[in-house]
């Protein structure tokens, strides 16, 4: 599952639809639906994400990683497909105590809550309120550990700094992200994105 957040974060949503459907098929667990969840709703399948957001909140009533962390996540990932973000930030206020833990999952994925606010802050066009959350990723690296989201967060710091007209940071921030996918796909949507955007920068 960790490979399916991946292939959708980069812009491969179809794939990740297509890997979040059959992990679901050969194990679905609770850390597999929650996590599949998410990468529905990253990846615009809405309902599917909805429906398993339902089943694990039927399941897990008294669960607090479900009830605290995960449907919070999974429901602002959907306001987000939604084009809502202020309903994302209200739904993700719940997770704000326990966002920083671990997950207890095999899957190793940290900080969603925050990823998902701080994109949440980026569509509201609220820059400083947004690099505050990627900078989350930044101050704690070592959580993180090499999921992609860690990488990524400095885009969303670049992409933060450009809206508040910093130019100088925004520049940085985007080197330094390219600079850390230097080797990645040159056909990888998100790469795409961020070279054309660091351009308009120069």
């Amino acid at each position: 599952m960790r490979r399916t957040l991946r292939e959708v974060e980069a812009g491969n949503r179809e794939q990740a639809r297509a890997e979040a459907n059959a992990a679901l098929k050969l194990a679905p667990n609770r850390d597999v639906r929650a996590v599949g969840a998410l990468a529905l709703a990253r990846a615009g399948d809405t309902a599917a994400a909805e429906k398993l957001a339902a089943e694990l909140d039927k399941t897990f009533p008294l669960g607090t990683l479900v009830q605290r962390y995960w449907l919070p996540t999974v429901q602002a990932g959907v306001a987000l497909e939604r084009q809502d973000p202020n309903r994302a930030i209200e739904l993700l206020k719940v997770a704000s105590t326990v966002e920083f833990g671990s997950t207890k999952a095999d899957l190793t994925i940290f900080l969603c809550p925050v990823y998902l606010r701080g994109e949440a802050y980026l569509v509201l066009h609220d820059g400083n309120a947004a690099a505050a959350e990627f900078q989350k990723f930044i101050d704690h690296r070592g959580v993180v550990v090499n999921f992609p989201w860690g990488a990524l967060a400095r885009l969303g710091l670049a992409r933060a700094y450009a809206m508040q007209g910093d130019t100088a940071k925004a520049r940085t921030a985007y080197q330094d992200f390219l600079t850390l996918w230097k080797d990645a796909d040159p056909d990888v949507p998100v790469l795409r994105e961020a070279k054309a955007e660091y351009a308009k920068l120069r």
